[in-house]
């Protein structure tokens, strides 16, 4: 097993590197170095359902690069792929980082149909940090709103193992472990990198969650052996099973938080199957 494993990383990246892709495209006036996207598209690609892809890393790391097997798997299903950079703490604060990757959706928005993407068709997904930025933004009408993208146009929200989607639920939870066990706070915690406590409930999606908002399906799929992360699916999950909102919550069993995202994309990953039927079942247009 750990041989496969070894051997899928550099395949991954091969295969990655073989789908068409155009690189750097900055997506804000004047853009920064990190306000750049990705874009992979199949040859001859013409209105096909979109996947906009936020990496994660702490909102202090990560880059656009780093989608494994993504790219392959996304457009080998008829999918155009997106992996978008934004600025990162602490060179920026949180709002400025959050819209960034509204500006970038804003751009995929206006200009993916050049590139054969359908703008009425956008799949939002994201891992860890990127998590809880694709849930902030498919839930919050306005950071879209701002840049020119109805919740209409979303077809669904896939969050992968993300810990923040309720910011004073997993701050309360963190340092009330930390007071129990004697340890001292680290030098970057949420609680610092979201500002305010009414920050850290602006930041989180289950603040944002009401009915008659068209908000679009999500799927969430979590490490069940984590026990922050898998309350943090469920809560979340809940929120948006209260409203209406078609939600899957799938725990995956015998991996981590860095596998879950790496092995996204490759046969016979059951992360990937849900994956895959989640998009089978939303990906027209209407809903």
């Amino acid at each position: 097993m750990k041989i496969l494993l070894l051997l899928a990383a550099p395949l991954a990246l091969l295969a990655a590197d073989l789908a068409p892709v155009h690189r750097d495209v900055p997506y804000a006036p004047a853009a920064a170095p990190r306000q750049v996207l990705d874009i992979y598209a199949p040859p001859g690609a013409r209105d096909l359902p979109v996947v906009f892809w936020i990496h994660g890393g702490g909102w202090q790391a990560g880059d656009k690069n780093l989608v494994q097997e993504k790219p392959r798997a996304f457009t080998a299903r008829g999918f155009v792929f997106v992996a978008t950079n934004y600025r990162l703490l602490p060179a920026v604060e949180m709002t400025a980082l959050t819209d960034d990757v509204a500006r970038a959706l804003g751009w995929v928005h206006a200009n993916i149909a050049a590139h054969g993407g359908d703008p009425r068709r956008i799949f939002v997904m994201g891992h860890s940090a990127g998590a809880q930025l694709a849930a902030l933004l498919c839930t919050d009408e306005r950071r879209l709103r701002a840049h020119g993208v109805p919740f209409s146009t979303l077809r669904g929200c896939v969050a992968v193992d993300g810990d923040t989607y309720d910011l004073p639920a997993i701050i309360t939870t963190a340092e009330t472990r930390r007071r129990a066990h004697g340890q001292p706070e680290p030098k970057s915690t949420h609680r610092a990198k979201f500002g305010t406590e009414e920050q850290h409930r602006d930041f989180s999606a289950v603040t944002h969650v009401a009915p008659g908002k068209g908000i679009p399906p999500f799927l969430i799929l979590h490490v069940a052996e984590h026990p922050d992360n898998t309350a943090q699916a469920q809560r979340l999950g809940t929120v948006l099973r209260g409203v209406g909102v078609p939600v899957k919550v799938f725990g995956a069993r015998e991996t981590n938080h860095s596998r879950i995202n790496a092995e996204l994309g490759l046969p016979q990953d059951p992360c990937t199957r849900e994956l895959w039927a989640f998009l089978d079942a939303h990906q027209q247009a209407g809903r």
